[in-house]
């Protein structure tokens, strides 16, 4: 591994330890190198790096942020927002997250399977609801980067855009998931299958996932043919 990706994989590990969510602003360049060890060349040289991995975006003037650069403007998902009912983006995540699962695991890299594991393990060690959304989203998001298609990971973010930005009114009666919560093996089925090369585990886990989950928040939005 030459000193760049080294100095990637290092920034990465940092940005993914301090369980930030997508589109989050990360520290500014002086003080990633000062935390690094590093100079603002080679630092520059990393964030490229993570940058043509969809893994951080920058924006000249704002900083950097974690993810994929944005595909829709505010205005685009607030409109969005106010057309779409829940139910209709239940639908379609039905229609694209299992065949994200199944792209992923024909396409992902270890980089990318370590990426999921770490954020499954992130979801089971929340300690608020709050942290545990944000690395739920993670995992989901780091699925469909690994899908090493560009138009899927435009389509997902439009959708992730909109369901995140309706509230869907689901009652939290505990400050964070019961040790048993179902979405935790839920997650490790899809990571295993994803890491197995298993594409049809993988989009039958998914659609097992999402059932369970709408199951308690939407019961009567699942498709009936799933």
């Amino acid at each position: 591994m030459d000193e760049t990706s080294d100095l990637a994989q290092r920034l990465r590990d940092l940005i993914d330890n301090a369980g930030y969510r997508h589109n989050d602003r990360v520290p500014p360049e002086r003080e990633l190198c000062k935390v690094l060890g590093t100079t603002r060349n080679h630092l520059r040289g990393a964030l490229a790096e993570l940058e043509a991995q969809g893994r951080i975006w920058r924006h000249v003037g704002r900083g950097t942020f974690v993810g994929s650069r944005p595909v829709l403007n505010l205005k685009d998902v607030t409109y969005l927002r106010d057309q779409i009912k829940p139910a209709q983006v239940v639908a379609v995540r039905f229609t694209i997250e299992p065949e994200l699962g199944r792209l992923a695991a024909r396409h992902a890299t270890r980089s990318d399977r370590e990426q999921m594991k770490l954020c499954a393990n992130r979801c089971r060690s929340a300690e608020d609801w709050r942290t545990y959304e944000a690395w739920d989203n993670n995992l989901h998001h780091a699925i469909a980067r690994a899908t090493r298609n560009q138009l899927f990971l435009y389509f997902f973010e439009t959708l992730n855009s909109v369901r995140r930005s309706i509230v869907w009114g689901q009652p939290r009666e505990t400050r964070k998931p019961a040790r048993d919560h179902s979405s935790f093996s839920e997650h490790d089925a899809i990571v295993a299958a994803i890491a197995a090369g298993d594409g049809d585990l993988a989009a039958r886990a998914m659609i097992g996932h999402l059932k369970s989950v709408y199951s308690r928040l939407l019961p009567e939005s699942i498709p009936a043919d799933v």
